[in-house]
């Protein structure tokens, strides 16, 4: 294959479903605000397109573009990453169905599947997904209908085996869910580790500058799409024309933009890992993360997250709210950094369950801002403690 037939990665994040507008030469496609669109007679539909809910051009086109830069057969998208994961499993279960959880993921899943799809018949059970024994043992007890695992997870950042994972479930008859928002695919390609369905909050890496809420479902079978695409229709949870143009245009500096997120995590972990207020970090470019190993093997760079304890509440507390650069904010995956404190803001709705977060822990989200400057603000945060 040539690079023309078999585009790399960094190409296709540039050009996939991106090409010139055929009236006008445009290199950046236009974006398509109309709600409805003119028929050829009853019936008679341009390109399949007829109403703004069940098509738009632009919304294909980041479609397109997701698909390639996944490896998927097919993608689809909404208008926040709930949005996703509430038609994909609404798609893929029933009631009485259930889903096998990794112990450390976001809050907001937990949520959807516990309090949303619960109260519907679809059961729930957690299990540590970066444990291989524990794994063997919870599918040997039951198979589920799903295994919904993030990997690096949010926000302690363990590392999940994906082909293995994707191998054992797939043997009893599960159907494997990655969320890839952390890593996004400029760093890992999970269906080409085994896995059926990737999941993303675009608002993150993808969309890349805090300014646009998305998500999407890419598909390593079209034929899984079917049911969930009939519920971004018929539910209508769809991305509206500014939001997915607005995403298409961050996925075109995802590459470069993960180098930079890479580097600088790296060496912020480095920093806070030899620094003596820091009780541990949790970042898997560091040799001491137990998932290291892994993750080099099925990473091409580690990324930007980076959490940290500092052994107390109060002084994680006081770090948060010390920072200058570091905003505390909610989300991650943009351009400026960020610092959250999981147990009161991304995970309160898992205070007391299985995926409670200590409350010592704090999660920065590494922007792509000069390094030094970075560990000044954080070095200066520590020693206000």
């Amino acid at each position: 294959m040539t690079a023309e037939t078999n585009p790399r990665f960094d190409t296709n994040a540039v050009h996939a479903g991106q090409a010139p507008d055929e009236t006008t030469g445009a290199v950046i496609p236009p974006v398509h605000f109309s709600t409805t669109y003119a028929q050829d007679g009853i019936g008679g539909l341009r390109a399949g397109y007829e109403y703004g809910r069940s098509g738009n051009p632009t919304r294909t086109a980041l479609e397109t573009q997701l698909a390639a830069i996944e490896g998927g057969a097919q993608a689809l998208s909404f208008a926040s990453g709930l949005a996703a994961e509430d038609a994909l499993l609404r798609g893929l279960l029933q009631p009485g169905d259930e889903v096998l959880l990794g112990n450390d993921v976001y809050g907001g899943t937990y949520r959807l599947i516990a309090r949303v799809l619960g109260p519907w018949g679809v059961k729930l059970r957690v299990v540590d997904l970066s444990d291989p024994a524990a794994v063997d043992a919870a599918l040997a007890e039951r198979a589920p209908k799903v295994v919904w695992v993030e990997t690096p997870s949010n926000p302690l950042l363990r590392i999940t085996d994906i082909r293995a994972l994707s191998d054992k479930a797939h043997a009893a008859g599960s159907l494997v869910v990655v969320d890839n928002t952390f890593a996004s695919p400029a760093l890992q390609q999970p269906i080409a580790l085994g896995a059926d369905v990737v999941v993303h909050s675009t608002t993150k890496y993808l969309g890349g500058h805090s300014d646009v809420v998305g998500g999407a479902l890419v598909f390593a079978d079209a034929a899984l799409a079917e049911q969930p695409k009939f519920l971004q229709f018929a539910a209508g949870a769809v991305s509206g024309p500014l939001d997915a143009w607005l995403t298409t245009r961050g996925i075109k500096t995802l590459a470069v933009r993960m180098e930079r997120h890479s580097s600088n995590g790296q060496a912020v972990a480095e920093f806070l890992e030899g620094h003596d207020r820091v009780a541990r970090v949790y970042y898997p470019g560091l040799a001491s993360h137990p998932g290291h190993e892994i993750a080099a093997a099925q990473m091409s760079g580690f990324g930007g997250i980076v959490s940290l304890a500092l052994g107390d509440a109060a002084a994680a507390r006081r770090f948060a709210e010390s920072t200058r650069l570091f905003t505390l904010a909610e989300s991650l995956g943009g351009v400026e950094s960020l610092l959250n404190y999981p147990d009161e803001m991304t995970h309160a709705s898992v205070r007391g369950t299985e995926l409670a977060v200590p409350d010592d822990v704090v999660r920065l989200s590494v922007g792509i801002e000069h390094i030094d400057d970075l560990v000044a603000d954080l070095d200066q945060a520590l020693g206000a403690l």
